[in-house]
């Protein structure tokens, strides 16, 4: 789950670790009282949106006036800003961050992530702050310094202390830097992040170390526990056909192309989708329907697939363990009949109660496309929708 940009810097500074003055504003009216609230001359604007690069798009204007405020506030409310991570359709702006200016000296990135491969948060940074990571990682990695934290003793002051040495922190700001890194990670853990980057983290002309942005990604998994992390979702920022998959506990991704999948695990899932597009398909989603659904949960995930226009046609791809395929073909049965299937269906059932399972398909009625194989039932539907 993601939140945006002034409730990470509100969670940081509820927790001690400095970011600059700021308020949150959904009218230009209240961009302007926020920013009198600012002891500062110059005023910081910030389209608050679900993605990077927001500078580059446009999302971040200067103002040297109570009076740019408003002028900035309302060019930027109601903008759709399209930025590499939004994709061509962009991101309606509805909400500002109106900030107090900064004396800025020097730009760093900081950032925490979960290392899958060996179980253990990292700690990343760079003295190449402002940027695009990606880009530096790229281009310089040696300009990538990691710390791997032991989950036992957490981030200790050395470790934080050794990263602010190698990104060229100045000597006398080293150790504020290594308190802000501590305070970061302690914030990281308590509240079940699972990404949280610092771009920039800025040393000031007075000589402080502070978040000038906030990049909060958190485990959806742990939410149950985090209920005031979970009081921050923004469902304005989220596909609606996602939240809708989420109520009937369905793992739904959107995608750009118009062959909809309906598997049952990830692996499966993943695989589908592949060898769609190795026969010349494009999925329209990722859709796991989990081991153990229901009837209702597989004419639910129909309903949010048809929900998608560009979608053309669908692949059922079905391996029965814990999940029985007598069950499935119900579904997709009743599936069918509520939403009055018009475009092509391809079902591929294997593995528990498969007998029955096709034998529902087949006495159904239904202009069902039976398949005897993964690959089969991908050449079917590509054929269909093609």
């Amino acid at each position: 789950m993601n939140i945006h940009e002034y409730q990470g810097k509100e969670i940081l500074r509820n927790n001690g670790v400095p970011v600059p003055n700021g308020q949150v504003a959904f009218t230009p009216d209240e961009a302007v009282e926020a920013a009198k609230t600012l002891n500062s001359s110059v005023y910081v604007v910030k389209a608050q949106i679900h993605a990077g690069g927001r500078g580059k798009a446009g999302g971040v204007k200067i103002a040297k006036s109570i009076d740019e405020v408003r002028t900035y506030a309302e060019e930027l409310l109601g903008k759709t800003l399209v930025t590499h991570q939004t994709g061509p359709e962009g991101k309606e702006v509805k909400r500002l961050l109106v900030e107090e200016g900064c004396d800025i000296k020097k730009e760093y990135y900081v950032g925490l992530v979960l290392d899958r491969a060996t179980s253990q948060v990292v700690l990343m940074a760079s003295e190449e702050g402002g940027t695009e990571i990606e880009e530096v990682a790229e281009a310089t990695p040696e300009k990538i310094f990691k710390e791997y934290i032991d989950p036992v003793v957490g981030l200790t002051g050395f470790q934080a202390r050794r990263i602010a040495f190698n990104i060229n922190i100045p000597k006398e700001l080293v150790n504020k830097a290594a308190k802000f890194m501590l305070g970061l990670y302690n914030v990281y853990i308590q509240k079940d992040a699972s990404i949280v980057e610092i771009n920039p983290l800025v040393v000031t002309g007075d000589g402080n170390v502070m978040a000038l942005d906030a990049k909060f990604n958190f485990d959806a998994n742990a939410l149950y526990r985090q209920k005031s992390v979970l009081e921050l979702r923004d469902l304005e920022e989220e596909d609606q056909k996602e939240i809708e998959a989420s109520k009937y506990d369905l793992s739904y991704i959107s995608l750009d192309g118009n062959i909809g999948c309906m598997v049952n695990g990830a692996g499966l899932a993943m695989a589908t989708m592949d060898i769609v597009k190795h026969y010349g398909g494009d999925p329209a989603n990722f859709l796991d329907v989990g081991g153990g659904a229901t009837a209702e949960k597989v004419t639910e995930a129909f309903k949010i697939i048809l929900s998608d226009e560009n979608v053309k046609g669908i692949f059922v791809n079905i391996f029965g363990g814990i999940m029985k395929c007598d069950i499935i073909a119900e579904g997709v049965v009743e599936a069918a009949k509520q939403v009055e299937l018009k475009v092509p269906l391809v079902v591929r059932l294997e593995g528990t109660n498969v007998d029955l399972g096709k034998k529902i398909l087949s006495e159904s009625g239904l202009n069902i496309i039976a398949a005897q194989s993964m690959a089969d039932g991908a050449q079917k539907i590509v054929e269909q929708v093609g």
